[in-house]
C-alpha cells in the first residue's frame, strides 16, 4: 500500500478484489461518508469494467493520491505504459465544468513541477462527468511542450476509448519495467506559496509534506519542535523566555513561525486559553490574504459562516500594529518618569494574563524591523501617521522593548520567538534584532534566552550580538534555532541572481544567468500592455494565478488603464477567480510592491514606468509631483526605489513579461526618451521581444 494513497494496488490485483472489500479499505482510510462511498464504489466498479485489457501489463491504480501543496488528493491515478492518467471523477454530473477542468490541470501540473517522477513523463489529465454527453477530442499538449496534455473530457462509457487513443499516440515512448515502483517511491518536492502552505498546515500536513527537499523538512520539523519544546517548559516552570530564529534566505522562517501557531492553536485548550500563540506580522497585505485563504478554506470544507471562520484563523494570525495597538490603549498618559503603568480605569487585570494580551506565546515575523525609539516615540507624539490616533508623548521605549514589556505583564509564563531576517536592508527607523538583545539584557534580566548560535554572525546587528548579550544571565545557544537550508526551487535560486545582475547593470552576468534559466523560466519583453495581457493569458493553466504588478511611483501608466493610485483590494485581487473584476486574473486592477511583498503570481507583467530609468553611468530615479516627474536625489530614497523592482522582478514563480511603453511624443510626462534606454538595456540582455504583430 502507498504512503500516500488511500488504496494502491497493481491493476491485475484491482481486478480480481472484491469491491467490498477495495470499498472497506477506502472508508477506513479516509472516514464514513454515504455520498463519498457512492462515489468511491462508482468509481471502483467503472475502472473495473475498462482495466482488464491491460491486467498482465506492469501496472498501478492508485486511489485519493495526495498533493501535500495543495492539500487535496487526485480521485484516482493510473501507471500504465510509462504514462501517468490523473483522473477526476464528478459521478452523476451531466456537465463539464471549469472549476473540475483546473482542478484536474492543477493536479496534473502539480505532479510535473514537484513529483520527482513524474517530471519526464507524459501526464494526462481527464475529467469524468459519468452522466455528461460525449465530446470529440483533440489529442495535444497544453501551451508548453512540457508533455502535459489539455485536459481530457469523457463519460462512463468512452473513458476506455480515451486512455487507448493517448496509448496509441504515445506509442513510440519505450516501456520501463521500474516504472511503477519508482514512481511510487518518488519524493514529492514542492515548493509550495505561503497561502498553500498555511492551507495546508491548517489542514494537519506537516511540514515535511510542503517542503523541496527532505533535508529542508527536517530542519524546519527539528526548529519547529525545539520551539515547541521550550512552550512546554517554560509553562511548565512557570517562566518567561525569548526565542531567536535565524535562517538563509528562503530557509521558511516564516513558515516555523505560522506552524508554531497552528500548532499551537490545535493544542490550547479554547475554554481555558491555556496556551494561546499568535503570529504577528507588519506586512498587512500578507496578514489579509493568509487569513482570507485559511477561512474560505475552513468554510469550504466545514461548512459554517465565514465570518465565524475569519474569527477563527485571527485567533493565530493578526496584524502587528493591532497587537501594539490594543496594548497602547492600557497606558496610563500622560508618561511620568520616563515609566508606564497601567491605567486600570480601563483594563481590568485577568488572574492569569495580568493587564497582557490573551496570548502567553507571541511570533514576531521580521523582529529586526521593529522599530527604535525615536521612530516609535515620534509616531506616537503626533497620534499616529495621520494624527488621528491617541497622542501619547515621550514615550520611553522600543517597539521590541515595547513588546516584550507587554508579554512580561503576564502573571503565570509567556514566549516570545522572534523570526529574524539576516543580510538585510534596514529602512529608517528600524532598531535591528540587536534592539531586541539588548532590551531582554537591560530591562528582562529574569527571561530565558533561546538563542540561534548564527545570531553571532556579522549579518545580524553588525555581528555585535555576543557583546551585547555579555554577561547577560539564561542564554541558551543551539544549532536548532537555525535554518540552513533553502526552500527555493532552483528557478527561485537562479532569478534571484538575475534580477540581482539586471538591477546591478551587469549586462555579462545577467545574460550568463538568464541562459540558464529561459527554458524554464521564460522572461520576455514587450512595448504594448496588450501584448503583454495576452501573453499571461495564454500562458496560465488550470488555477495557475497572473496579474500586473508596477511600482507605486509608476504615475505615468494611466494612458493604458494602469492606476497605482487606485487601492488594491489584495485579498480580491490574489483569490478571487477572473469573474471578479478586482481580481488579478482581470487584468484591471494592478498591485504594487507594497501589496505583493511575501507574497506571489505564478505569471506576472512587471510595467515599468519612467520613475526607474536606464542611462550609461548609472539608474536615473524619479518621483512624479505636480504634473511633473522630479529627480530623486537621496540615497535612501534611491535604496527604496531599486528594491521595489528588485520586490516585482522577483514575484512570478513561472515566467513574467516585462512592458516598457513607448511613451507619447505629445505628453511631457511621457517622453519617449524617459522609456527607450531602459527597453534598449533589457534588450541587450537578450530577453525575448514580443511583438504586437505576433501570433502568441
Amino acid at each position: 500500500m502507498s504512503l500516500n494513497a488511500y488504496y494502491s494496488k497493481s491493476f491485475a490485483e484491482f481486478l480480481t478484489e472484491d469491491t467490498h472489500e477495495i470499498l472497506k479499505q477506502l472508508v477506513y482510510a479516509g472516514g464514513k461518508d454515504p455520498l463519498q462511498e457512492n462515489a468511491w464504489k462508482e468509481e471502483i466498479l467503472l475502472l473495473k469494467e475498462i482495466l482488464s485489457q491491460w491486467k498482465n501489463e506492469a501496472t498501478q491504480v492508485l486511489f485519493e493520491y495526495t498533493i501535500p501543496r495543495l492539500a487535496k488528493r487526485i480521485d484516482v491515478v493510473l501507471l500504465l505504459r510509462n504514462i501517468v492518467f490523473c483522473l477526476e471523477f464528478k459521478v452523476g454530473e451531466t456537465q463539464y465544468l471549469q472549476n473540475d477542468e483546473e482542478q484536474v490541470m492543477d493536479y496534473a501540473l502539480d505532479l510535473k513541477n514537484f513529483h520527482k517522477e513524474s517530471q519526464n513523463r507524459v501526464i494526462v489529465p481527464i475529467l469524468i462527468a459519468t452522466e455528461a454527453i460525449e465530446i470529440s477530442h483533440c489529442l495535444k499538449f497544453s501551451v508548453y511542450n512540457d508533455r502535459v496534455y489539455k485536459p481530457l473530457f469523457v463519460n462512463s462509457s468512452n473513458l476506455s476509448q480515451i486512455i487507448n487513443k493517448v496509448l496509441e499516440r504515445e506509442s513510440p515512448y519505450p516501456t520501463q519495467f521500474d516504472f511503477v515502483d519508482k514512481w511510487e517511491k518518488s519524493r514529492y518536492e514542492p515548493t509550495p506559496t505561503i497561502i498553500e502552505a498555511a492551507t495546508a498546515l491548517y489542514l494537519n500536513h506537516s511540514v515535511e509534506d510542503i517542503t523541496r527537499t527532505e533535508a529542508s523538512g527536517e530542519t524546519l520539523k527539528k526548529t519547529t519542535d525545539f520551539i515547541l519544546d521550550v512552550i512546554e517548559k517554560t509553562r511548565n516552570k512557570k517562566e518567561k523566555s525569548i526565542c531567536f530564529v535565524t535562517g538563509v534566505p528562503g530557509a521558511g522562517k516564516t513558515l516555523v513561525g505560522l506552524n508554531v501557531a497552528i500548532e499551537q492553536s490545535k493544542r490550547n485548550s479554547r475554554k481555558t486559553h491555556d496556551s494561546l500563540a499568535v503570529y504577528l506580522s507588519g506586512n498587512g497585505p500578507l496578514v489579509k490574504v493568509l487569513t482570507a485563504a485559511l477561512a474560505r478554506d475552513k468554510k469550504e470544507r466545514d461548512g459554517g459562516n465565514y465570518t465565524d471562520a475569519v474569527r477563527k484563523v485571527k485567533l493565530f494570525i493578526q496584524e502587528i500594529y493591532n497587537y501594539r495597538e490594543q496594548m497602547l490603549n492600557k497606558i496610563k498618559t500622560p508618561i511620568v518618569g520616563g515609566k508606564l503603568e497601567i491605567d486600570e480605569t480601563i483594563s481590568i487585570a485577568d488572574e492569569n494574563a495580568g493587564h497582557s494580551e490573551i496570548e502567553h506565546i507571541a511570533i514576531f515575523d521580521e523582529a529586526q524591523r521593529s522599530w527604535n525609539l525615536k521612530k516609535l516615540a515620534d509616531w506616537l507624539a503626533r497620534g499616529g501617521s495621520y494624527g488621528n490616533k491617541r497622542k501619547v508623548p515621550d514615550f520611553p521605549m522600543s517597539e521590541a522593548e515595547f513588546l516584550i514589556w507587554s508579554l512580561n505583564l503576564r502573571k503565570d509564563w509567556a514566549v516570545i520567538v522572534c523570526l529574524v531576517g539576516g543580510g538585510q536592508e534596514i529602512h529608517n527607523g528600524e532598531a535591528g534584532i540587536g534592539e531586541w538583545v539588548r532590551a531582554v539584557k537591560e530591562s528582562f534580566p529574569n527571561w530565558n534566552v533561546y538563542i540561534s548560535d548564527h545570531l553571532t554572525d556579522k549579518e545580524y546587528a553588525e555581528g555585535n550580538v555576543k557583546n551585547i548579550l555579555s554577561g547577560c544571565p539564561n542564554i541558551n545557544y543551539s544549532s536548532d534555532l537555525h535554518l540552513a537550508v533553502s526552500m527555493r526551487s532552483f528557478r527561485a535560486e537562479k532569478l534571484s541572481l538575475f534580477v540581482h545582475h539586471l538591477l546591478e547593470r551587469n549586462v555579462p552576468e545577467a545574460k550568463k544567468v538568464y541562459e540558464e534559466i529561459k527554458a524554464n523560466y521564460p522572461i520576455c519583453l514587450t512595448r504594448n500592455i496588450d501584448v503583454a495581457k495576452d501573453w499571461l493569458r495564454k500562458r496560465a493553466r488550470g488555477s495557475e494565478r497572473y496579474g500586473i504588478i508596477v511600482s507605486s511611483k509608476a504615475e505615468r501608466l494611466r494612458p493604458l488603464a494602469i492606476d497605482v493610485k487606485r487601492e488594491c483590494d489584495v485579498v480580491h485581487w490574489f483569490l478571487d477567480d477572473e469573474r471578479d473584476l478586482r481580481s488579478s486574473l482581470f487584468l484591471e486592477d494592478v498591485a504594487t510592491e507594497f501589496d505583493v511583498q511575501g507574497l506571489e503570481l505564478d505569471w506576472a507583467c512587471v510595467a515599468w514606468d519612467g520613475d526607474l530609468r536606464y542611462k550609461e553611468s548609472d539608474w536615473d530615479y524619479y518621483t512624479f509631483r505636480n504634473n511633473r516627474w522630479q529627480k530623486n536625489r537621496q540615497e535612501i530614497n534611491q535604496k527604496y526605489q531599486i528594491n521595489a523592482y528588485r520586490v516585482l522582478l522577483t514575484r512570478a514563480r513561472q515566467g513574467m513579461i516585462l512592458c516598457v511603453p513607448e511613451g507619447n511624443r505629445e505628453d511631457p510626462t511621457r517622453q519617449p526618451e524617459f522609456y527607450d534606454n531602459t527597453y534598449k538595456y533589457l534588450e541587450s540582455i537578450g530577453l525575448q521581444v514580443i511583438p504586437p504583430s505576433k501570433n502568441l
